[in-house]
């Protein structure tokens, strides 16, 4: 793991959002500039933090063929309930990795009845090529040290705490269940090991 190759960050600006009203600086990491979100006192006690992995289709285009956008709006609200709390918006992430073309790619294969796991894998590609040392740099020079971790994907959870971080517990961070997403979120649950419940009811939506 290496956390050394943080970049002095800029000055915190105030950023108003329809959730709530943060501050935010942007990080320089391997190449890329992620993005923080910051409300209330961060540094003292344990906070609550979403580590979010950039999507575009989601986040920005809304899709249902995920629930990226989802989980970033509901961090937004719980974070906001509580008054305090961080956002981590790791770019380079796109398709768990992978891109945005090939994440493109994929979604050919899919439409032809593979699950994620299995088009990734049919690309040659890793399931998961994901990295959160990023994240594990920001908070140690945000200060933060002890985190209730906003996710359902284990190994996120596996990897903050051997970067010796102290995790005090993971947050569930369950969303709708859109019909359309169902198949994308029984591949994560069954396949990949999230902590997901899929007895919640669906949305009843028509596309």
């Amino acid at each position: 793991m290496k956390y050394e190759q943080l970049t002095l960050p800029p000055p915190w600006v105030h950023l108003p959002t329809r959730y709530g009203e943060f501050r935010a600086r942007s990080y320089d990491f391997d190449g890329q500039e992620h993005m923080v979100l910051a409300m209330g006192e961060i540094t003292s006690g344990p906070i609550l933090v979403r580590i979010h992995s950039e999507c575009l289709t989601g986040d920005v285009f809304h899709s249902l063929r995920c629930d990226c956008g989802q989980q970033l709006e509901t961090s937004m609200e719980k974070i906001t309930q509580l008054g305090r709390g961080v956002i981590i918006y790791l770019r380079g992430h796109e398709g768990r990795g992978i891109g945005l073309k090939q994440k493109l790619a994929a979604y050919l294969l899919q439409d032809q009845g593979l699950d994620t796991v299995d088009a990734n894998l049919s690309l040659g590609l890793p399931v998961d090529a994901r990295s959160y040392d990023a994240a594990v740099s920001i908070l140690r020079d945000l200060q933060v040290c002890e985190i209730d971790l906003l996710t359902n994907n284990p190994e996120k959870l596996t990897h903050l705490t051997q970067s010796g971080l102290t995790v005090r517990q993971r947050v569930s961070l369950q969303t709708d269940i859109h019909p359309i997403t169902k198949k994308y979120l029984l591949t994560k649950r069954d396949r990949m090991g999230h902590f997901l419940d899929m007895d919640v009811a669906f949305e009843d939506k028509k596309e």
